[in-house]
């Protein structure tokens, strides 16, 4: 038998030890080839959002990439420590240095072949139901058709075997390194005590206190230059809470005796600060990556949700039509356009309530000035359930449009001085989408003098409201298309519930992608998660069924493994919550737009997916140790 058939049957023969190293590897290059496959698709070519979105996926398969590499070195890692008595034995029966090496490094190759082609197979069987699923989600006219992903496939087998090269070469550079008494007692021999430094842990904890202060005090802006400093800080302090205050935190907790004595406390907080000190990358590495993906989709998903009430607020009808050039509304066009929809409402049987008003400008001293009857405006405010006013006399009240969450409205004028020297004075300002949602209207009342006199423009705004729902998107696509076909630049045609799909359409290729690239993170770190728990299950059923001959119970093992599970799936995800939760309180004071129910909504989302995870590992990992201690 050849060296190589005998690294080959090595893998084929120990399936349940090489399992978990090569499902890992299998996953990351499943996540990076399904990545590949969207960004070569054919219908990401098109239009500039489209193209935007192409150029994000690329991006992002780069930064999961630089993820893979590390995730499957860590994994890799984790791999080796299980087999270093197999390596031990292997050198005392005369395999050489150099022949342990090589069979490593032989191993690792086949794993990473058989585990590219696995996930290159299980992402062609996937791309096509996360194509189906994103787009009934979504709701997404426009489907990513499936296609044959030569591209992505090239790439994937290039990027991947590179990758499982580098990774095997290291392999061979950390064997070089052991000797044959270290393999053979593998994680048996003692380890000294975990310290921590006072400076460092004091040093996290003001790590973190700045860059969350600064974060959360920061306005507008504002926050886009503070997002570095800020975020390298946060790094910096997470990576020094896991390494340093945790450890010092578990010790002060056992220098309290009548806490560490009490109960099971002596057999958890024993164990608990070497388990700290192994997993605080681990730890770092899955806060950071979930911070990540916490804040890409609560961004996102708060941005469809900031926009989507934006328009729907500045345009509270369901239906209308801006003259701006003053054509009078028994023009031809304006009336064709009118009858038009008149004509789409009925056929399609919609009910509707019509208003239509003037909006004349005169010149003043401040500039020019758009007015328009109280009592017009009062119909329409009280349709769309607004503000309404009253001013008397000479008198106006100020409307302003609703704020753009990107833009400051100006402050009103006091006063406006009209060409012949009279004065209007602003009573009252209101905000208000009734009649505007680009610039400041004043209202004046029906008995005003300056009716009168000759406007330099007048502007008409007409509206169908549809008090049962907001309209038709159907209906609101052919009075969109007769217009296009028939306007000439002098109206401006609204459709809510047109304007909402195509904004939909329009985000949800961006929203897919985003979704996905957190989804992914997400799973990737509880995927680590997994993978190191699985790490110390032999040193830990040793070990409890050695405690077991002393007298303890099941109960007392469930509450132990308990608590142990839930600080290593708790605390780094409970630190990335509130690395999000400061990350999307933030971004909500940069646009001045709430998006607390959004941000609830997706860290709540990812926190009981973890718990549901939690529970389903708990249960299979208690069980195993039950199981070996009985056997």
């Amino acid at each position: 038998m050849t060296f190589r058939r005998f690294a080959f049957n090595n893998v084929m023969r120990n399936k349940r030890m090489y399992a978990a190293y090569f499902l890992s590897s299998a996953f990351a290059v499943m996540v990076f080839f399904v990545y590949a496959i969207f960004a070569f698709h054919p219908a990401l070519g098109g239009d500039a959002l489209r193209s935007e979105v192409a150029t994000g996926l690329h991006f992002a398969e780069g930064i999961i990439y630089v993820f893979s590499f590390f995730f499957v070195l860590y994994s890799m890692s984790a791999f080796l420590k299980r087999r270093k008595k197999e390596f031990g034995l292997l050198m005392l029966h005369g395999m050489t240095s150099l022949q342990l090496r090589m069979m490593v490094f032989l191993e690792n190759v086949i794993i990473g072949v058989l585990a590219t082609l696995a996930g290159i197979g299980l992402g062609l069987i996937g791309a096509k139901g996360i194509l189906l699923g994103a787009e009934n989600m979504l709701g997404l006219e426009e489907t990513l058709a499936f296609y044959l992903p030569v591209y992505a496939i090239g790439l994937t087998l290039a990027a991947f075997v590179v990758l499982f090269v580098v990774i095997s070469l290291l392999t061979v550079v950390i064997l070089r390194s052991s000797r044959l008494i270290d393999l053979l007692k593998g994680g048996s021999r003692p380890r000294p005590e975990p310290r921590a430094s006072k400076l460092l842990s004091v040093l996290a904890a003001l790590l973190l206190m700045v860059g969350y202060s600064v974060a959360l005090s920061v306005k507008g802006m504002a926050v886009v230059a503070a997002l570095i400093p800020v975020t390298l800080v946060v790094i910096v302090g997470t990576y020094f809470l896991f390494t340093q205050l945790s450890v010092f935190l578990i010790g002060a907790a056992k220098r309290n005796r009548p806490f560490f004595w009490r109960r099971t406390n002596l057999l958890l907080f024993s164990d608990l600060a070497y388990r700290m000190k192994d997993n605080a990358r681990t730890f770092f590495m899955v806060a950071i990556v979930s911070t990540v993906a916490f804040s890409a989709i609560g961004t996102l998903v708060g941005f469809k949700a900031m926009f989507t009430g934006q328009l729907v607020e500045s345009n509270p009808f369901a239906y209308s039509l801006r003259v701006y050039e003053g054509e009078d509304p028994t023009g031809r066009q304006v009336a064709r356009q009118l009858d038009y929809m008149q004509e789409v409402l009925e056929r399609e049987g919609i009910a509707y309530d019509r208003y239509a008003i003037a909006l004349p400008s005169f010149n003043t001293e401040q500039g020019q000035l758009t007015v328009v009857r109280a009592s017009d405006y009062n119909a329409m405010a009280r349709a769309a359930g607004q503000t309404q006013v009253e001013p008397e006399g000479d008198n106006v009240a100020v409307v302003l449009p609703v704020s753009d969450t990107m833009q400051e409205i100006r402050a009103p004028r006091s006063s406006f001085t009209l060409e012949d020297g009279s004065r209007l004075q602003v009573q009252r300002v209101v905000t208000s989408s009734a009649v505007s949602y680009f610039e400041a209207y004043a209202v004046a009342a029906d008995d005003w003098t300056g009716w009168s006199r000759e406007p330099i423009r007048t502007q008409y705004y007409y509206v169908y409201d549809t008090p049962e729902h907001r309209g038709s998107a159907a209906a609101g696509a052919a009075m969109r298309a007769y217009w296009e076909e028939h306007s000439d630049g002098d109206t401006y045609l609204f459709a809510q519930a047109y304007q909402l799909q195509q904004m939909n359409q329009g985000y949800g290729a961006v929203l897919f992608v985003g979704l996905f690239i957190g989804a992914v993170f997400f799973v990737a770190s509880g995927s680590f998660l997994y993978f190191r728990l699985y790490t110390d299950l032999d040193e830990d059923k040793a070990k409890f069924t050695a405690i077991r001959k002393l007298g303890l119970e099941d109960r007392e093992l469930s509450r132990v493994l308990t608590w142990q599970l839930v600080l290593l799936f708790f605390l780094p995800i409970g630190v990335a919550l509130v690395h999000g939760a400061v990350a999307l309180t933030s971004l909500q004071r940069m646009f001045n737009y709430s998006l607390v129910r959004e941000s609830a909504l997706v860290l709540g989302a990812f926190f009981l997916v973890q718990t549901l995870y939690f529970v389903l590992i708990r249960w299979r990992y208690i069980r195993q140790v039950r199981e070996e201690m009985r056997a």
